[in-house]
């Protein structure tokens, strides 16, 4: 009797799984899902590596030239090739990464670890493009914490325009997926996502975007 029952049982227990008209409906929903999801979730990529190098370079900006009116002497900026070494000094460009230190001589050279760093960024994220007017390479700030503009032949930096392989066109929110970084000759930094503002500033560089 105990087998007959045991039998029983057995043959009573629910049978798991999907049936194929479920799995095909599963299947369905997932390709939606990734239809809608991996171009958003790039897009997202996209926004976060242009929003971290336009917030980074303005970051720099504003800590050099609240150091130069802090500590009273010459503060500079300059795009650098080795930056995260410690013989970091100018040189190079922009997407290569950048040092803030101090320049006590003015020279817009750094002289070893006399003249200390900052803050040293690293290379930009791959995908961002820069395109900088007159490929200035530096930007001083006097002990006053006011720019100190063109040094001897050395064009200080004015605009950057950054983006990718989206170009200058309209992102989420009717702002542009590009970028502009803007700096007054007196030292003040600003980022623009005007697209309308960022054509004309890549027309008067006679760039392209990306």
């Amino acid at each position: 009797m105990t087998h007959s029952f045991i039998v029983a049982c057995m043959n009573n227990t629910n049978q798991g799984g999907f049936t194929l008209y479920e799995l095909m409906v599963t299947v369905a929903i997932v390709g939606i899902v990734l239809a809608f999801g991996v171009p958003n979730m790039r897009q997202y990529n996209q926004n976060s590596k242009m929003t971290s190098t336009a917030n980074d370079l303005h970051a720099a900006f504003h800590l050099a030239r609240s150091e130069a009116s802090r500590a009273k002497t010459n503060i500079t900026l300059c795009a650098s090739a080795n930056s995260t070494t410690a013989g970091a000094d100018c040189g190079g460009t922009w997407d290569q990464g950048y040092i803030v230190f101090v320049d006590s001589d003015g020279d817009i050279a750094r002289a070893g670890a006399t003249e200390t760093v900052l803050r040293a960024q690293p290379a930009i994220a791959d995908g961002v493009t820069l395109k900088v007017e007159g490929n200035a390479n530096f930007f001083g700030f006097a002990a006053t914490g006011l720019g100190r503009g063109d040094i001897g032949p050395n064009t200080a930096l004015t605009r950057v325009v950054m983006c990718d392989d989206r170009g200058n066109i309209t992102a989420a929110g009717g702002n542009s997926a590009a970028r502009v970084f803007v700096a007054t000759p007196l030292g003040r930094a600003t980022i623009q996502r005007d697209i309308d503002l960022i054509q004309d500033v890549l027309d008067d560089l006679g760039e392209t975007c990306p």
